[in-house]
């Protein structure tokens, strides 16, 4: 448990980081936009891209991981289309469902890659990478699809594509995974670019999480953030861990995926909360409360599922 705490104890320190620097007067606070939406539109697409274009996904059991984590993304998405009706019937506005949908299915790609890189190198750089070919791009299309649906735009079919075309992360991870497929060769000079920007992309992003937390908001949680807490950072990894045991996968590819089940939810979705007519206050609610918790759920997680795979 301590190997565990302190591999990821550096991850935490870069978002504290971000929480710090976000509140002293020595960068310009315009400067936070700008880097958000740098890393929406080049940063992560640049990381996406990078790993999916390079990683040999048939050096493991990248079809059963990627079973494993589709089927955990559906019963997960399931799972919060089936309390709509309820949490409706409570007084949950439609976009603040989008909110509760988003936090609750999302994943910290840029965390995820950071402590498995950490805890098992290489190997949990592939096995988080097979999650992301899998399902970055479905999970992409669901959320906006939920978007559209229930944030009051327009439901039409353009609409719908218009915002799945345009999507940088689902353009970054469907040229990676061209790439890889197609077999490719991008120009060396090209890939050196791409693959400087990548190496920034860890340690940028996770600062950037840091400062788009509100520390208020964890003080005092609403249940509709608690909620997304109890889904994405227990209910998730459980689902997770258990898919991964009746396909057959052990040790370190299990711990991985739990891994990338219970990590945070990506700070990328409050970009799309505020393009899209979501309840941007209470993603970054959630976010905020899910980030500090997952401090102390992650650790768990991860030393319960190396028991359950014999890691």
């Amino acid at each position: 448990m301590l190997i565990i705490f302190e591999s990821i104890l550096p991850i935490f320190l870069l978002v504290i980081l971000g929480v710090v620097l976000k509140r002293t007067p020595l960068i310009r606070s315009d400067f936070w936009g700008g880097l958000e939406q740098f890393g929406y539109y080049v940063l992560f697409p640049a990381l996406l891209f990078q790993t999916l274009s390079t990683t040999d996904f048939q050096a493991m059991e990248s079809g059963r991981i990627g079973l494993v984590s589709l089927l955990g993304v559906s019963v997960i998405t399931a799972l919060m289309i089936a309390l709509w009706p309820l949490l409706a019937r409570r007084g949950m506005s439609g976009a603040s469902y989008t909110s509760v949908f988003q936090t609750s299915t999302r994943w910290n790609g840029f965390m995820a890659l950071a402590i498995a890189e950490k805890l098992t190198g290489q190997t949990g750089l592939s096995v988080i990478a097979i999650i992301m070919a899998s399902i970055i791009v479905p999970l992409n299309l669901i959320n906006v699809g939920i978007m559209v649906w229930f944030s009051g735009e327009s439901r039409g079919l353009n609409t719908f594509v218009f915002k799945i075309i345009t999507n940088p992360i689902i353009i970054g991870a469907l040229l990676g995974v061209a790439v890889n497929v197609a077999g490719v060769a991008v120009y060396q000079p090209v890939m050196t670019a791409v693959d400087l920007i990548a190496s920034a992309s860890l340690g940028l992003g996770l600062v950037t999480v840091g400062a788009g937390l509100r520390v208020a908001d964890a003080l005092k949680p609403q249940p509709s953030v608690l909620l997304t807490v109890a889904m994405k950072l227990l209910v998730f990894p459980l689902v997770a861990v258990v898919l991964a045991s009746v396909f057959g996968l052990s040790g370190e590819i299990v711990v991985m995926i739990a891994l990338g089940a219970a990590v945070p939810t990506a700070m990328n979705g409050y970009v799309l909360a505020k393009q899209m007519g979501g309840d941007a206050d209470l993603y970054a609610a959630a976010a905020t409360v899910q980030t500090v918790a997952a401090f102390f759920t992650i650790p768990v997680v991860l030393y319960l599922a190396g028991q359950v795979a014999g890691g």
